[in-house]
């Protein structure tokens, strides 16, 4: 038991500081050399580069991270599938699909409070009552159900979105294109405000709920055994992972593997047990996503690479390595 705490202290400890390590470089790195002594006191371009550019697109990258690696613990307690990403659901389908009408329809820009996030909130609301409408029975909700209905929704809304995109023309359609790679734009304090105010509840109590979703990954008969209501709580995870996942991915895009790769990887060092699982989940997935943002902004500088471009290149081949090393009995 105290072997248990000491590990899990330290996987906590360690979390954090890989969070606020990572805050800092992705607000110091870049392609333009930024005297910090200057930004903060005031003196033009450094203190515009760090309070207009650099600050707000870390805490953007910061927010992203956490909110897709959490929603991918859940997705897979939920259904009980290691693989379960937050596209399971088709969520981030049906946001990707409402941006993307938004863009065919002239709505506006991706970044901020424009026409396009709201049509991506709406699509991921919408995507999530029909995925929930579909996979209820007299009442109930079966995880089954939830996945075969999110894997249809997910097909049509990826069709929906390759005609769209056809019908466009040149600059809509790669205004598309751009969007659908998943990217991170330096975003107002407004925008950055009303996403903290809408994911902390989120997040709080997606972690609050780990005894719960421990029970619930065991099996539906399992957690009724013990007294829960697993239509309540299966309802109860899917509105927060959407609204974790509906909310970032309206502001950067679809940004894959974060909610497969960081919940795996933890899982294979510190267990199944979401009361660690999640909380470290979030601060890696925050540190993960700003560390590729910062490869995405140095390596070509100054052209720049989505950051979902750069999550895949990272995500694919050491997801291939977890593979074969979890295979060949390797603990991380």
């Amino acid at each position: 038991m105290e072997n248990k705490s000491a590990r899990w202290a330290f996987a906590l400890i360690f979390s954090v500081s890989a969070m606020i390590i990572s805050g800092l470089i992705a607000v110091l790195a870049g392609s333009h050399h930024l005297n910090l002594t200057r930004a903060l006191h005031g003196v033009s371009p450094d203190h515009e580069i760090l309070m207009e550019l650099r600050l707000p697109r870390a805490l953007l990258a910061l927010w992203t991270g956490g909110a897709l690696s959490l929603s991918g613990v859940l997705f897979q307690a939920l259904l009980r599938n290691p693989l379960a990403t937050p596209d399971t659901l088709g969520v981030s389908s049906g946001a990707s699909l409402g941006a993307v009408l938004a863009i065919f329809f002239g709505w506006g820009a991706r970044g901020g409070i424009s026409g396009v996030s709201v049509a991506a909130c709406v699509g991921a609301a919408a995507v999530l009552v029909l995925v929930v409408s579909v996979s209820s029975d007299r009442g109930k909700v079966s995880s089954i159900g939830l996945l075969l209905a999110g894997i249809t929704i997910n097909v049509i809304c990826g069709a929906a979105i390759v005609f769209l995109a056809n019908l466009v023309g040149f600059l809509k359609s790669f205004a598309v294109t751009r969007w659908l790679m998943g990217g991170l734009d330096p975003p107002e304090y407004s925008t950055l405000l009303w996403l903290t105010i809408l994911l902390t509840p989120v997040v709080l109590l997606v972690l609050w709920h780990g005894r719960e979703w421990n029970v619930l990954a065991v099996g539906d008969t399992w957690a009724a055994t013990r007294g829960l209501s697993t239509t309540r709580l299966l309802l109860l995870g899917c509105i927060a992972g959407s609204i974790l996942t509906g909310a970032v991915t309206a502001l950067t895009g679809p940004i894959g593997f974060v909610g497969l790769i960081i919940p795996h990887a933890l899982r294979m060092w510190l267990g199944a047990d979401h009361r660690i699982l999640a909380p470290c989940s979030f601060l890696l997935g925050a540190a993960f996503v700003a560390i590729c943002d910062v490869f995405a902004r140095t390596i070509l500088a100054p052209v720049e690479i989505p950051v979902g471009v750069i999550t895949a290149l990272l995500g694919g081949p050491f997801f291939i390595w977890m593979l074969r090393s979890r295979r060949a009995g390797i603990r991380i």
